[in-house]
């Protein structure tokens, strides 16, 4: 998205910040002023407005409606809807970080990413990917210190997004009590 410029955006488009969706200012081809811009883009699941004859994502028009730049990386969903472009919901990220904020994989049996079921050792294994290595962090009778042990490697690593948007983060804070307080 090189070619639109914040004055463009800014002439062209409202932005709801409660609501995340933009809006036309003026009547254009085949829609009117204070309809939504943008269509789902698929498979992605993003949303996409045509402007100047070129596709550009929501969420960065947003962001460059709001900022008037372009961050030199990626802009991250930070609950991982691809369609919730309130700017509270939007980050400026490394790709790398982006990536990690990515959801499971539909054929996850763990609800973690990155520890998933060893049928020929019967345990959990527990992984993770960091510049480009895959690091074992190790193999578990219990689900459970599979998913501790990858919580800690995100940890380990400082990822950013290892806080409430982890899905290792999240199954430990639902399903595993912490020991009582000793008095």
């Amino acid at each position: 998205m090189q070619n639109i410029t914040h004055k463009e955006v800014k002439e062209l488009l409202d932005y709801n910040p409660e609501t995340g969706i933009l809006t036309w200012k003026n009547n254009r081809r085949k829609v009117s002023a204070g309809m939504p811009a943008g269509t789902i883009n698929l498979p992605q699941g993003y949303l996409k407005t045509i402007i100047n004859y070129k596709q550009e994502y929501n969420h960065r028009l947003i962001w460059l409606l709001n900022y008037g730049y372009l961050p030199e990386h990626d802009i991250d969903h930070i609950n991982r809807n691809r369609q919730d472009n309130r700017i509270k919901n939007l980050r400026a990220v490394s790709h790398a970080c982006n990536m990690r904020n990515r959801g499971n994989p539909k054929n996850n049996t763990s609800g973690v990413k990155g520890v998933y079921f060893s049928k020929s050792n019967n345990k959990w294994v527990a992984r993770i990917a960091h510049d480009r290595r895959v690091y074992c962090l190790g193999n578990y009778k219990l689900k459970d210190n599979a998913i501790c042990a990858r919580l800690a490697g995100e940890q380990c690593l400082d990822w950013m997004g290892c806080n409430a948007t982890s899905p290792a983060y999240k199954y430990v804070k639902k399903h595993i009590q912490s020991p009582p307080d000793k008095e």
